[in-house]
């Protein structure tokens, strides 16, 4: 696309920008951004939550407070009751009242297979603005939900798992990452990204790239959902785990070659639906920033460190 040039365009320079920052005072900026997606489960109220909570991290991650929401809609209405779609209206309704926002309206068409999500617009003070790209050397790196979302779905879509033994992993999709971005914000960090289609590997990256630096993650102090280390080690991992490694590895390096690696790895690369933050803090506010982590429930504990080695460039322990 063509370059914009407006400087009330914050960040339209920045690669991999979590969502678009627009100034419209000194210490205003809306932020907004836009997901929607095919349903990850099969109760229709429980979609609608998690297509929302997806919709409002990108805003979470750059620090903004929710405003306002607007629902984007596709329904095959002539083959499927309406009751099934006004539980996802319900559903989103609900996440939307949870996050602070207004919903003021939407937009639905006709289509063969139901989608769901939101545009969603968020204020935020310029000054205090969080952005993927302020990594440092020395940064920790805090993930604030566990991996694992996208193996589990496909474990459900092949009956190998029930909704209630699936009961931790679609709860934390449809929760809301806004006590972690509290947190982020309350300490100061460095950058914050959320992790969702392109897996914790493909996130992280983009975050490196951003600010310029490489990236040391430990696989064993990375947290997976119940159950998502037994079903990708009996198949069970998403096509899009394995679409991300061919893409992304390049990047990254892993020189253990012991048993489980390549499971393991897959697990890195799942491709995650409402997933958690990624936080980059220095190191005299890491314990300051676990312990507000752990105030609201979130992950606490550091999976890696920025290092300067090759921008994008990641590798594993």
């Amino acid at each position: 696309m063509p370059p914009v040039d407006d400087p009330a365009y914050l960040n339209r320079d920045q690669h991999y920008a979590d969502a678009g920052v627009y100034q419209i005072s000194e210490k205003k900026a809306l932020v907004q951004t836009v997901d929607f997606f095919t349903p990850v489960v099969d109760d229709p109220y429980l979609f609608g939550q998690i297509a929302a909570a997806n919709a409002f991290s990108d805003l979470y991650a750059m620090g903004a407070k929710p405003l306002t929401a607007l629902n984007l809609v596709c329904f095959p209405a002539g083959r499927q009751p309406l009751e099934i779609l006004e539980q996802i209206l319900l559903g989103g309704f609900d996440k939307i009242k949870e996050a602070g926002a207004v919903l003021i309206g939407g937009h639905s068409i006709e289509d063969d297979e139901p989608k769901y999500g939101l545009a969603v617009t968020g204020l935020v003070d310029p000054r205090q603005m969080i952005t993927s790209a302020g990594a440092r050397p020395g940064d920790l790196l805090f993930l604030t939900k566990p991996l694992g979302s996208g193996i589990i779905a496909t474990a459900l879509k092949g009956d190998q798992l029930t909704a209630a033994e699936a009961e931790e992993t679609l709860r934390g999709m449809a929760a809301l990452n806004a006590g972690a971005a509290e947190a982020a914000v309350e300490v100061g960090a460095s950058a914050v990204t959320d992790i969702t289609g392109f897996g914790l590997l493909g996130h992280l990256h983009e975050l490196l790239v951003a600010s310029g630096v490489g990236a040391v993650i430990d696989a064993a102090a990375v947290p997976l959902y119940p159950g998502a280390a037994e079903m990708a080690a009996t198949g069970f991992i998403p096509g899009g785990a394995y679409r991300n490694k061919n893409y992304f590895e390049k990047w990254v390096r892993w020189p253990d070659k012991g048993a489980g690696r390549e499971e393991r790895l897959l697990t890195l690369y799942d491709p995650q639906t409402s997933g958690g933050l990624l936080i980059a803090v220095s190191p005299g506010r890491a314990r300051a920033l676990g312990a507000a982590l752990a105030k609201q429930g979130a992950g606490r504990e550091s999976i890696g460190e920025i290092i300067g080695d090759t921008p994008g460039g990641i590798v594993i322990s």
